[in-house]
Order: C-alpha cells, then sequence, then structure tokens
C-alpha cells in the first residue's frame, strides 16, 4: 500500500503551482494540481486528499465559493483546508474564509518554512487518521469473533487473547494521541472510534484468559 498522502493544489497560474511543487516537494507526498475550483471537485471526487491549498481568487469559481461546496459534500467535508492569499489584512475577507471552511490562511509571497510546516502537520494527522481507519476495521471483525466466542466458549480465538490485548491496548493509545491532536470539526469521529476500542476491551475482559474470567 502506498503510505504517501496526497495534497491538492489549487491555484490557476503556472508560476504559483510550479512554486508550491518547489516548496512541499521535500515532504515526499503525492502532489496533485488543479487549476480551477471545477478542476479541484472533479479530483476530490475520485481520490482522497490529506489538505487543500487553496488560491482565494480564481477567475470562475473562486476560492470562497469552491470551500462551501467541498464542505457542503459528505465525503470531503472534513479535509482541511489552507487558503491562499494576498489580501489576508482585510479581517471581512479573513472572516469570509473561515465561514467557507478554511482552517488556516496564508498570505502571499508565503514563507517556505511556514508553508511546510503547516502542511507537514496535517499530513500526519491525515496518516494518523488512515492507520486508525484500517485498525478499527480489523478490530471489528476480530469483535464479530469475539461476540460470537462468548456466546459459544470453546470456539477459537481469532488471535491469542495476550496478542488482542495488546494490540486494543496500542490501538486505544493511539486513538487517545490523536483526539488530543485532531481539530474541533475530527473530534466526534475519533471519539466513536474510541467508544468501539472501550467496547471491545469489554468484551475482551469477559473472555476466559490473562486477564479475563474463567467462563
Amino acid at each position: 500500500m502506498d503510505d504517501k498522502a496526497k495534497i491538492l493544489l489549487v491555484d490557476d497560474r503556472e508560476e504559483n503551482l510550479v512554486a508550491l511543487e518547489a516548496i512541499l516537494s521535500s515532504l515526499d507526498q503525492d502532489l496533485v494540481r488543479a487549476r480551477s475550483g471545477e478542476e479541484a471537485l472533479k479530483a476530490l471526487l475520485t481520490d482522497e486528499y490529506a489538505v487543500i491549498l487553496l488560491d482565494v481568487v480564481m477567475p470562475g469559481m473562486d476560492g470562497f465559493e469552491t470551500a462551501r461546496d467541498i464542505k457542503r459534500r459528505k465525503k470531503t467535508r472534513d479535509v482541511p483546508i489552507i487558503f491562499l492569499t494576498a489580501v489576508d489584512s482585510d479581517p471581512d475577507y479573513a472572516f469570509r474564509g473561515y465561514a467557507a471552511g478554511a482552517v488556516d490562511f496564508i498570505a502571499k509571497p508565503f514563507d517556505p518554512w511556514v508553508l511546510r510546516a503547516k502542511v507537514s502537520v496535517f499530513v500526519e494527522l491525515h496518516r494518523k487518521n488512515r492507520q486508525l481507519r484500517e485498525q478499527a476495521a480489523l478490530l471489528r471483525e476480530q469483535a464479530a469473533l469475539l461476540r460470537a466466542r462468548a456466546e459459544v466458549p470453546e470456539g477459537p480465538l481469532p488471535l491469542p487473547h495476550g496478542e488482542l490485548t495488546s494490540r486494543v491496548a496500542e490501538i486505544s493509545e493511539q486513538v487517545d494521541t490523536v483526539l488530543k491532536e485532531s481539530p474541533a470539526h475530527l473530534r466526534p469521529a475519533v471519539e466513536e472510534l474510541a467508544r468501539r476500542v472501550d467496547a471491545l476491551q469489554g468484551t475482551l475482559d469477559r473472555l476466559p484468559g490473562p486477564g479475563g474470567p474463567a467462563l
């Protein structure tokens, strides 16, 4: 599986896209171009992105309108959007951006170090969330087997009891870490995952084996 995250770069000017690619290339992630709001929306239909760098001033669909459309879609509403703008000093302009769903503004010309640092935070958060989703899917499968085992005690465990307990503890620790780092709009999804992990731990505690009661 490719561990690289996709970063969507949205700008109608070729020189700006080239500059963004030059600054972000050292992150070694997949950089995807879109030269308009319409192109950005099409790209978001087929792939999952860690973060979107979105120019505000573009012909046709501008950055504000593009962001509103992104946030209206269930599939993309949680993708972080960083607006790129040359006029962020206007408070009303900034308010419109945050109202449209931006998590941050970066003024042009931007500081390469600041841009890389901000993007890398969202790339790392995306990586952790993706790992948690994959682990949650595995846990759901194991939880179904554990529930069946609780009903039929002689059935086999999907993994040794000790290994399952260690894996659940590891995932629980990762969930706690992501919960502390997640933006407010992502917290409900992470909290739901935490509840599932707790429920699985409860099922494990009811099974015979190290740390579990005899049935």
